[in-house]
């Protein structure tokens, strides 16, 4: 095996290396499986990393070997400590050794955020935590840090704290450290955002999808505004997805672990039906329903920011988001839809994330508040039932 291996990028990736598969398939093409090498006490070691289809990437791979050459100069250097001590091995470890394992483990690499967490980290925590030992932190340094990101948004705050705390609670459970010698308490996030557009810029951004030269990515933008679809659902969609006998969508890769319908309206089923027509002429083994480079499943849409600006939309609207949020109130002001059944059909896991919705219900509050006040005046005045009749 090691002598089919071939260098991936040695300006990109030094030290990573690949080997495609003659028999193993991943999306209608080749599986390719990542290796490592690097140097301990001078002699070469390589290392299988892993495949493509488990969601191992280049840049994955390069993570690991970096983390795997600091961890072994960090060895080397408490081996030729003369102060060196059994229990330092264990103890020793800082902020930067506990982040690179955290993010080496098999639960860092298949982290959804993981690329949000990195980015996290080397905003916020690697200058004043990078060179400290979990051991030595104490309650003052998260205040100063607190300080630090004053002016932040409050769940800005909370997520570079937890983020801390999983870095060092994966230590703790390894061996790697010590817990923190006191509790990291969260502080509470309430910045929740429902974003809707006026009548004018739904309006405005239906003009540009129906101009827009090439339609993937304004079938996508439709199809969310009509279901409510997430961003990651839309990406992971497939065609065994789509069951057009039926007129149902199946939601995989859910947190939840398990899978989700939806109903397909007829509106649905032919921006469907158009989009896999269309996806056939460019990438006809690609099962994805809307695929990005080379057929491989989308990570991302540039369109959608130009389709934003060119509609003039706010830059605060978050385009996925914002129609997934914007179908709901539209449901909640039609007074003909309760909380329930809009967080069912929006897949929400919690009543809480479906309560914001209920400041848009005004015509059904309004009717509920006069029934109970008529309701009242007939009882008071004798009008209604007696206590004898109920």
């Amino acid at each position: 095996m090691a002598n089919n291996l071939k260098r991936v990028s040695s300006s990109k990736w030094p030290g990573v290396y690949c080997y495609e598969s003659d028999q193993r398939k991943y999306k209608g093409n080749s599986d390719v499986c990542y290796y490592i090498t690097f140097k301990i006490d001078g002699r070469k070691k390589t290392e299988k990393i892993g495949w493509r289809s488990e969601g191992f990437t280049p840049e994955a791979a390069a993570e690991l070997r970096a983390g795997r050459v600091r961890a072994c100069r960090h060895d080397r250097q408490e081996e030729i400590s003369e102060d060196n001590h059994p229990e330092m091995l264990q103890a020793g470890r800082t902020i930067e050794d506990l982040k690179e394992a955290y993010f080496a483990s098999i639960k860092g690499m298949n982290l959804k955020g993981r690329k949000t967490d990195l980015n996290r980290y080397r905003r916020h925590l690697e200058k004043p935590f990078a060179g400290r030992r979990a051991e030595d932190l104490r309650p003052e340094d998260i205040e100063h840090l607190k300080k630090e990101l004053r002016g932040h948004a409050p769940a800005t705050i909370a997520n570079v704290l937890e983020l801390l705390r999983r870095i060092v609670n994966h230590g703790s459970r390894n061996g790697l450290c010590s817990p923190l010698p006191f509790a990291l308490r969260l502080p509470v996030k309430d910045n929740q955002v429902t974003e809707y557009l006026t009548s004018e810029q739904a309006e405005r951004l239906m003009r540009v999808l129906k101009e827009w030269k090439s339609q993937d990515a304004p079938r996508m933008l439709q199809i969310v505004w009509l279901t409510g679809m997430r961003r990651g659902e839309i990406f992971r969609l497939e065609d065994r997805d789509c069951d057009f006998n039926q007129k149902q969508i199946l939601l995989r890769g859910q947190k939840s672990g398990k899978t989700e319908i939806i109903p397909m309206s007829e509106p649905v089923a032919l921006l469907l039906k158009d989009q896999l027509a269309s996806r056939g002429k460019n990438f006809p083994d690609s099962p994805f329903v809307f695929p990005g480079k080379e057929g491989r499943m989308r990570t991302d849409s540039s369109a959608v920011d130009r389709i934003k600006e060119k509609a003039n939309l706010p830059k605060k609207f978050r385009i996925f988001h914002g129609l997934r949020h914007h179908l709901a109130v539209t449901l909640a002001r039609s007074g003909e839809f309760t909380l329930d059944m809009i967080g069912s059909l929006l897949i929400q896991k919690s009543s809480e994330m479906t309560r914001r919705y209920a400041r848009f219900l005004p015509d059904a509050k309004r009717k509920a508040a006069d029934q109970a006040a008529e309701l009242l005046k007939a009882h008071a005045t004798g009008n209604g039932r007696s206590d004898n009749e109920l």
